[in-house]
């Protein structure tokens, strides 16, 4: 196991043991395992922790009195069963540690604390129509300190800090209506060692529809559905991939990079162009342009308007076009993957998402599935839009806390 451990300041962190290093050993491990089984369970008494980690009884009882050391937890009311002595029901303490989710997006910024039980404390955002870095740069330091500023003496429990962005941010700059000289100035900066060049803790990274995938997994539909292909709508759609209830990053942390995957085979003519990708009918980049072709505001496509006169007609357009596309990406995706379910996201409004995702279960229909099991479940993703930073806000918490070193062990 080697998990980084959070590095520290002489007077930061000094009631919190570290979790997550070569010398880890058994006793830390199981440590991790009862603290997983509450995040997952909720307060538990001890007999039913000894039940579902496979503990001891002792065993059980030395590691909750550690864990009462690093306040860790806490204590409910007894409750008085038909015999014996009364239960007391252990639980995690919300202000036993904390941790920093910063997502990057081409249309907003987000900043979320998070606390020890995975619940939204703080959070900032920061909208504009395309980040400039002289702008966005100073104001991911000034809100990070505002947030670790707020938590006053509890500041100390801070545990690291995840961003979440694209790999490129500056990708597909002309559909963005960018210069290539902007594209490249953002392609050229490192963001994690950026963020990490302004605080001491620890920073992370991943792309930043894995992160929402992580969110989805570990707070959402990944408590029910073991392996499921990820979807997430937003100014470009993106994705991730989770089998058997862990994240699947891929060799180089790209899986699920869905926004890339071609709509029909290539001509093979010298010359000719390649074939379209995801990204262009399943995006809201193309519900924005058939906006602002008709003279209407394209950030309607982010909220409740999308679906009301005069955007309506244009939405509808959208929404046919992209559920054929993504009932593409769901059927290639089958074939290779096999996957449980295929669960979808986004920044979009709920009843939009819930029209999308009826008539890409319609779309299907019209495709092939010989040689296939049957179609995938097409399920509604139960984070929505706060699901990049708080997965960026989950990475540094479960590395610290959770049991696998791949974090995402289910108890």
């Amino acid at each position: 196991m080697n998990t980084p451990t959070p590095s520290v300041d002489s007077g930061a962190s000094h009631r919190l043991r570290p979790r997550g290093s070569n010398q880890l050993g058994v006793r830390q491990f199981n440590d991790r395992v009862v603290l997983q089984a509450l995040r997952t369970h909720g307060s538990l008494p001890k007999a039913e922790l000894a039940r579902l980690t496979g503990l001891t009884a002792q065993t059980i009882g030395l590691i909750t009195a550690r864990l009462d050391e690093d306040d860790l937890l806490t204590r409910g009311a007894p409750v008085r069963g038909k015999v014996g002595q009364p239960s007391v029901p252990i639980g995690l303490n919300p202000d036993g540690a904390f941790s920093v989710g910063i997502k990057i997006g081409r249309r907003s910024a987000d900043w979320m604390l998070l606390d020890f039980t995975g619940q939204v404390r703080q959070r900032l955002v920061m909208d504009y129509p395309f980040p400039d870095a002289d702008t966005l740069l100073p104001a991911i330091g000034r809100n990070l300190n505002r947030l670790l500023d707020g938590l006053g003496s509890k500041a100390d429990r801070v545990v690291g800090v995840g961003v979440a962005a694209p790999f490129q941010l500056g990708g597909w700059h002309r559909m963005l209506g960018l210069t290539e000289q902007q594209s490249d100035a953002w392609n050229q900066i490192d963001l994690t060692a950026r963020v990490q060049a302004m605080t001491d803790l620890p920073v992370s990274f991943a792309r930043d529809t894995v992160a929402a995938c992580v969110a989805e997994l570990l707070q959402g539909r990944g408590r029910e559905i073991g392996s499921f292909l990820y979807l997430f709508i937003d100014t470009f759609v993106g994705g991730g991939l989770v089998i058997n209830s862990h994240l699947h990053r891929g060799l180089h942390g790209n899986a699920g990079a869905v926004a890339s995957l071609p709509l029909h085979v290539a001509s093979g003519t010298p010359g000719s162009a390649p074939p379209p990708q995801l990204i262009g009918q399943a995006s809201l980049w193309d519900l924005e342009q058939r906006y602002r072709e008709h003279d209407l505001d394209p950030m309607a496509a982010y909220d409740e308007r999308v679906l009301l006169t005069p955007w309506l007609p244009f939405t509808r357009d959208w929404m046919d076009r992209a559920a054929m596309a993504l009932a593409h990406c769901v059927i290639s995706g089958t074939a290779f993957l096999d996957v449980e379910a295929v669960v979808v996201d986004g920044v979009i409004t709920g009843p939009l998402l819930d029209d999308l995702l009826v008539r890409t279960r319609e779309a299907l229909q019209a495709y092939s599935w010989e040689g296939l099991q049957a179609p995938p479940r097409i399920e509604r993703g139960s984070i929505g839009s706060d699901a990049r930073a708080l997965g960026g806000a989950l990475l540094p918490l479960h590395s610290c806390f959770a049991p696998d070193h791949d974090l995402f062990l289910k108890v």
